[in-house]
């Protein structure tokens, strides 16, 4: 199971994780992110989260310490250089939410966090592996931000442990959500996902290449919204090194 022997992670954005499985460069330190890690993925739009802090306030790494080079255990580089989370069944997790996660959360490019209307065309896709994972994990979100009181997402695309790529579509703001087997993946074997809303009603999904269409409740439109994307891993216990390790070989987003 991935994980085991996972060092506790250092503070130190260049600290060195020599048992993680982090890609380390000729100086024996972790490589930086950069334009290029994992097939060319744009740091500059994205917040991290991590499994660690205090209870109910995990951790946030910002945009700028990503992209000056922060790395542990829970966010590195791996061999094959793709941008790997790491999130074990303990930790730390939002006021919120049961489960812990190694996530990124979407900014705007200027500084500040993402909110953007249903209306017009809003894209995020990747191409990833699950390297493993002990039960499912959540691995992209369309998630409610300004406009109301929920704290639920639009949208959550999860893989389980037996290969099955399923999508969660909320019902409504104040809960209840809806799932669709959209696909079946081994575990270890790369595949890709493209999530999104077009004209304010639809929610668009394409896995690997094969498309379908959700529509949106009305009760979402007074709803702003942002894109997740990292290993929310779906399952929580004491253990320290069963979880879920989710590899991102491209990452990207678009709005029109």
């Amino acid at each position: 199971m991935a994980g085991s022997g996972t060092p506790t992670p250092s503070a130190s954005a260049t600290a060195e994780l020599p048992d993680d499985g982090s890609r380390l460069d000729e100086g024996g330190t972790n490589a930086a992110p950069k334009a290029g890690t994992g097939g060319g993925i744009d740091l500059s739009i994205w917040q991290l989260q991590e499994p660690v802090g205090s209870p109910g306030s995990p951790t946030t790494i910002s945009s700028s310490q990503l992209q000056s080079g922060y790395r542990d255990a829970y966010f590195f580089t791996d061999d094959d250089g793709a941008m790997t989370f790491w999130s074990p069944e303990k930790g730390v997790t939002t006021p919120n939410s049961k489960s812990p996660r190694s996530e990124l959360r979407e900014m705007n490019p200027g500084g500040g966090s993402a909110n953007w209307s249903l209306d017009g065309t809003h894209r995020m896709s990747a191409t990833l592996r699950v390297v493993s994972v002990s039960s499912n994990v959540c691995v992209g979100q369309i998630h409610l931000g300004e406009g109301g009181s929920s704290t639920k997402p639009l949208l959550e695309l999860y893989y389980h442990a037996n290969g099955d790529i399923v999508l969660g579509t909320e019902n409504s703001p104040s809960g209840g959500q809806t799932t669709h087997t959209v696909g079946h993946v081994a575990v270890g074997e790369k595949w890709s996902y493209t999530i999104g809303v077009s004209g304010g009603d639809t929610i668009d999904l394409t896995v690997d290449g094969s498309t379908t269409h959700y529509p949106i409740a009305d009760s979402f439109k007074s709803y702003q919204q942002y894109f997740k994307a990292g290993a929310y891993n779906q399952s929580a216990s004491d253990s320290s090194t069963e979880g879920a390790k989710v590899a991102f070989y491209a990452l990207d987003v678009s709005h029109g």
